[in-house]
């Protein structure tokens, strides 16, 4: 029996584009949120068809998915549970602060959403206004108050590292107030620029931290979020025990999930294949593109060293009936000395200064001669 996969809804609306974001967005008005919740539905059944399976985590993305309204997000949620069962699932859905968002909390609580992870970023003024964002500090706390009242204890919060002004006496107040608000996961991202955002065309104007001077506040966070009870368990994500995102989790264990909505991504019998970055497209049931096979050793290897669990014999035994290869065991062992690993007798995992060079790291340690 095929284990449960995880369901993904990219929900692609938002009601402007932040100058660092790449994500795929756009304005939507209610016409168009009504054509895309009957389109979702519609590819839920079918993907139920297509595979037989049952599901365990929902996770609502974007955009922002608070948009779509409490209503829409429960009938996508109960087309999703009377196929894929959902049962004892996490279902999560990210929001924006700002505005009212008691109704909708309260409305999506009842459909069964137990998770809400909301776009924070910064708990400094200064900070938010240089990001682009539209809300302030006091709207999270409102959000995280109506979504607490609601009943959805499970808070995941949003923080950027490394953005324009940040000093880590302004992170480690608003780590403080990622504690404050109750959350019991926060997700702290080093700022990426990427290509076809305003940061990027802006970039050279940018009063960005050096290189060294963001590594140190990515460590100063980790320092900071462990300080207060976080545990790192992924590069970029802490939580309390016990409320790490079983969904995220999924991908890093290099297990299956089902993507719907444009640009949403799939792994399923292990090929990988995505929707086109296209609403209109979407709407009209273009296929998605295959993205080949995937689910090989590299791969799963690439993904797990982003865990603080790291690569282990046990796991490379369960999945391929081999241990890690005694080259790469050899390989990680020299930079153990560096600081950037911890080798034990079972596997080996990147520490906070290894995940800042991981992507160097993994490839030296996967691919030594």
């Amino acid at each position: 029996m095929q284990n449960p996969f995880g369901l993904y809804i990219h929900v692609p609306f938002c009601d402007g584009k932040c100058p660092y974001c790449d994500f795929f967005s756009l304005r939507g008005t209610e016409a168009m949120m009504d054509e895309y919740t009957e389109s979702i539905i519609g590819k839920i059944k079918f993907w139920s068809k297509e595979t037989g399976r049952s599901a365990d985590t929902l996770y609502f993305g974007g955009g922002t998915p608070s948009l779509l309204g409490g209503k829409r997000i429960a009938r996508i949620t109960e087309a999703a549970r009377s196929v894929f069962g959902l049962e004892n699932a996490e279902i999560t859905v990210e929001a924006n602060p700002g505005g009212d968002l008691s109704d909708f909390f309260r409305e999506a609580s009842a459909a069964g959403v137990n998770r809400v992870s909301l776009g924070l970023q910064s708990a400094d003024e200064n900070e938010l206004r240089l990001l682009g964002r539209r809300h302030t500090a006091d709207d999270a706390a409102r959000a995280a108050e109506a979504a607490h009242r609601a009943g959805i204890e499970n808070l995941s919060l949003d923080l950027m590292l490394a953005v324009q002004g940040q000093t880590e006496e302004s992170l480690a107040r608003s780590v403080s107030f990622c504690r404050k608000l109750g959350a019991k996961h926060v997700s702290a991202y080093l700022l990426i620029l990427e290509p076809h955002t305003l940061y990027w065309k802006q970039k050279d104007t940018l009063n960005l931290p050096s290189e060294d001077g963001a590594a140190e506040l990515y460590l100063a966070a980790c320092r900071e979020l462990e300080t207060l009870g976080y545990r790192q368990y992924e590069i970029s994500n802490f939580a309390e025990p016990g409320f790490e995102s079983r969904h995220n989790t999924k991908y890093w264990h290099c297990e299956e999930y089902l993507g719907l909505g444009p640009s949403a991504h799939s792994f399923l019998s292990g090929k990988r294949f995505h929707y086109a970055r296209s609403l209109a497209g979407f709407l009209r049931g273009e296929e998605p593109e295959q993205d080949g096979t995937g689910g090989g050793f590299e791969e799963f290897a690439m993904l797990r060293l982003r865990l603080t669990e790291g690569l282990t014999d046990e796991a490379c035994l369960a999945r391929f009936g081999t241990p890690i290869p005694e080259r790469i065991k050899k390989a990680a062992r020299r930079y153990e000395a560096g600081g950037l690993t911890v080798c034990e007798k079972g596997g080996f995992h990147f520490t906070p200064k290894g995940f800042l060079v991981s992507n160097m790291l993994t490839a030296e340690i996967l691919f030594a001669g």
